[in-house]
């Protein structure tokens, strides 16, 4: 399968991290918004750059409080989308990662949040764009996978699925098994950490104490069984917020994460 990793996972600059994820032989990325922001680079510059070194831009990351918030918010939300979804098009990416909303406008309101993604799969299908909808851990209304698929399924649209990401299924104690009953079509992308066994506010676990499948107390390969028997057949992306591995020389860094997925 193919191997894909998260920029916000190595050290340095864009240039830097594209070139370390390349040489440990990684066949995509996922092209974290800060990133971008922080490059001199364009959008079309970086696409050049991965062409260059034969990376796929695999996700666009991330988009956030998008839905099942009032009306005319939601109007200002499809306005920054469609900003989004054109710097996407000038990158080459064709799948965006929306978080399950954390904003105080939001209500507990399964069909708003259906219709809301669906027009937002509406709007990203006029880019050429697919939505992946996650549930965080710590989502305002939606923290668990099986919740965040319910709602695409609802939403009924062929743009959106749902992105699976191990360390907030299994943080929450989660039965990956039910993965099973999520077409595989639908599972738009996987992304992998381990992490750990602290007891600890989930958010700061996540933001710093992520690490590389193998170096940690999670069932990564029980959970990653249930992905595939679903179908997928996406990249095997890690995701890694770690304090040391932002501090570390992204080379090393890069070629441990990849041998992580090997022997995954």
């Amino acid at each position: 399968m193919r191997t894909a990793i998260a920029t916000v996972s190595l050290s340095g600059s864009l240039t830097e991290k594209l070139t370390a994820a390349s040489r440990a032989g990684f066949d995509g990325v996922e092209i974290f918004e800060n990133d971008l922001l922080a490059s001199p680079l364009t959008p079309e510059d970086i696409r050049a750059r991965c062409a260059d070194l034969d990376l796929s831009i695999d996700l666009y990351q991330p988009m956030r409080d998008i839905e099942a918030v009032p009306a005319e918010e939601f109007a200002r939300n499809l306005r920054r989308a469609r900003h989004k979804f054109r710097t996407m098009q000038r990158l080459g990416a064709d799948t965006v990662l929306v978080c399950s909303t954390l904003a105080r406008s939001a209500v507990d309101d399964d069909a708003l949040a259906a219709e809301q993604l669906h027009r937002l799969a509406d709007l990203a299908a006029d880019h050429g764009v697919k939505v992946a909808y996650e549930a965080l851990a710590w989502g305002r209304h939606v923290s668990t996978y099986d919740h965040a698929w319910r709602i695409v399924e609802a939403a009924d649209h062929p743009s959106l699925g749902v992105c699976l990401d191990s360390f907030h299924i299994l943080a929450r104690g989660g039965d990956p098994k039910g993965i099973e009953a999520i077409p595989g079509e639908k599972i738009f992308f996987l992304q992998l950490a381990d992490a750990p066994i602290m007891a600890m506010d989930v958010l700061q676990w996540s933001r710093h104490y992520r690490c590389f499948p193998g170096q940690g107390g999670f069932d990564l390969p029980a959970l990653l069984s249930h992905v595939l028997a679903a179908g997928y057949r996406g990249p095997l992306s890690l995701e890694i917020f770690n304090d040391v591995f932002r501090q570390a020389d992204p080379g090393p860094t890069a070629i441990d994460a990849h041998r992580s997925l090997l022997a995954l």
